[in-house]
């Protein structure tokens, strides 16, 4: 892989900032699928199942002492172990990390805790912060704790899930595509359809799609020029269609993580991979030289996930110091370094490029790349989705 010179630091400010203002949450989208469970028929149902709940005074931080322990709730391998060692030698607290592969998980471990989770720090993504803390799911954060808030790029603070960000801070954001191994297939991907194409002849069981309901859907709905919030019957019942007698027989693997193991190992030769992760696994390769990056053309999605504080958090002290360190300008090289993702504090990109990190066209992108990357819908098709989804499971013998 070959490093980009990079776009203009400001390029993603602009775009991103474009958003519409007073968007209601709930026509939003996570990046790792639709809220729905084998708990409940729709996200209605399932956060309508926790009652909102007050803080309790010991959840409650003040700028006191910092606890002994912090435990945090998250996506698998998202954070530099590095930084969270230094954390536990500079200020004490022993940190437990556990990690969930959806967002689905994480709210339905909450709702059934009910405050009692004995997590502190958990990591949803921007759809599902108002819901959460509308149904006593997290706690108000203290910025008055968290000084370095003062850091973060305007364009990832107030946005539309969290207007004063009274809930969550920019963990990370980015974007869908797929990366192909060039020792098999040797000409040159770009598109979706390109991915198609390829998973039906060179990666013919071989391929790998993410393990979950909204950008495998994406797939056929990005290359086939529709919107992918779409409601419309005909359009679903198309997309169920190619993906349950065209695609699936092609498909070996469904990982929302494949650059944990099937990237560095090559047992996939066609991979639907979230930007970061495909930065992490090509690294990981022995033969990096091998793997190509694609964003995903000529639509693809873009999210951003986010720190909170979960309801009834036993360490918020610890929990305050912890994001507050995190968001520190100083640690943002390491940390994007290791997770292959714009962080959102203010000069990362021109951080992260004095430092001479690598690949760095995986985790920073241009006007023009953003502009073709959208947020989706929480719609009336959401279950529909995710039927899609577990009849192409079923469909691949997954």
């Amino acid at each position: 892989m070959t490093v980009r010179a990079g776009a203009p630091a400001e390029s993603p400010v602009r775009v991103l900032a474009n958003e519409a203002s007073a968007r209601k949450i709930r026509s939003e989208l996570t990046r790792r699928g639709f809220l729905a469970t084998a708990l409940a028929a729709s996200g209605a149902v399932l956060f309508t199942a926790c009652a909102p709940q007050k803080a309790s005074a010991a959840s409650e931080a003040h700028g006191g002492p910092l606890e002994d322990k912090l435990s945090i709730y998250t996506w698998s391998d998202y954070d530099n172990p590095d930084l969270l060692a230094a954390f536990t030698k500079k200020k004490g607290p022993k940190i437990v990390v556990d990690a969930f592969n959806s967002n689905e998980e994480l709210v339905a471990k909450l709702v059934a805790a009910r405050g009692t989770s004995g997590y502190d720090i958990v990591v949803p993504t921007g759809p599902f912060v108002l819901p959460m803390a509308e149904n006593g799911l997290l706690e108000r954060l203290n910025l008055d704790l968290i000084p370095n808030f003062a850091t973060m790029n305007p364009s990832f603070i107030h946005r539309s899930f969290d207007p004063k960000n009274e809930y969550s801070i920019c963990k990370a954001w980015g974007t869908t595509g797929f990366a192909y191994d060039r020792t098999v297939i040797t000409r040159e991907l770009r598109t979706w359809n390109d991915f198609i194409d390829a998973a039906q002849n060179e990666a013919s069981g071989k391929t790998s799609v993410l393990d979950d309901p909204a950008p495998l859907c994406g797939i056929y709905f990005w290359s086939h020029g529709i919107d992918w919030n779409t409601t419309d019957p005909k359009h679903l019942d198309a997309c169920e269609a190619f993906l349950t007698t065209q695609l699936a027989r092609h498909i070996t693997a469904f990982d929302s993580a494949p650059g944990g193991q099937i990237i560095p190992q090559a047992s996939a030769a066609l991979v639907q991979v979230y930007n970061g992760d495909a930065r992490t696994g090509i690294s990981s390769s022995k033969d990096p030289e091998r793997w190509q990056w694609v964003l995903g053309g000529p639509a693809t999605e873009i999210w951003m996930d986010n720190w909170a504080i979960a309801k009834g958090a036993p360490h918020p002290e610890a929990a305050h110091a912890f994001i507050n360190e995190m968001i520190s300008p100083a640690i943002q090289v390491d940390q994007i370094d290791y997770i292959g993702y714009d962080t959102g504090v203010d000069g990362a990109q021109t951080m992260a490029e004095e430092a001479g990190l690598e690949n760095l066209d995986m985790v920073f992108f241009t006007e023009e790349q953003i502009a073709t990357m959208h947020e989706g819908k929480f719609t009336r098709a959401q279950e529909r989705i995710v039927e899609i989804w577990n009849a192409t499971k079923a469909a691949a013998g997954a």
